[in-house]
């Protein structure tokens, strides 16, 4: 267990350092500092040590063992980054349009994790290709993935350096989503 323990700790930290990184290039540093302290927490650090391999997030393993994850369900309500917190299952049948700090959180996230769980398999295409297996669009504002798409597609193409600065994620989202 002790294995998992420092196994878990090590990941989300350093998970949480490349976020902060990106979220610094993107002009939002302080919601890279803040990102993911709710993992530290009881209600999510036991389960995801328990659940820890290394390989994907303890939140999948968690789902495959009981059918859900008490340790997502903290998370997401917790982190305004994710797009299920946009999402009011009883108002309406897509999500919110993600106000502009936590797309690009979410964007520097899913950049940060890939690289996490795949290390040197991770390549420029796969934040686009990850998206787009993704169940959970379905609920996403249209506005929200066409920024989403849109900022994958330039990673993709492009590369990091010239897509995650505050300059070229403000212009597509204003062209997205305003």
């Amino acid at each position: 267990m002790l294995k998992k323990i420092w196994g878990h700790l090590k990941l989300i930290t350093k998970h949480k350092w490349m976020v902060f990184k990106l979220c610094v290039k993107a002009g939002i540093p302080w919601r890279g500092f803040t990102h993911d302290w709710s993992k530290y927490s009881p209600a999510e650090f036991i389960e995801s040590c328990k659940y820890y391999t290394g390989k994907e997030s303890p939140y999948v393993a968690s789902r495959k063992d009981l059918g859900y994850s008490k340790a997502w369900l903290h998370h997401k309500a917790k982190n305004k980054h994710h797009e299920d917190y946009w999402y009011d299952w009883n108002n309406s049948e897509r999500a919110a349009v993600m106000p502009y700090k936590y797309a690009v959180e979410m964007i520097c996230d899913s950049i940060a994790a890939g690289k996490a769980y795949l290390g040197n398999e991770w390549d420029n295409s796969k934040p686009l290709e990850y998206f787009n297996r993704r169940k959970i669009k379905e609920v996403f504002n249209l506005k929200t993935i066409d920024f989403l798409v849109s900022v994958y597609t330039q990673i993709n193409d492009e590369g990091i350096e010239k897509t995650i600065n505050k300059q070229s994620l403000k212009e597509k989202y204003n062209k997205c989503c305003k």
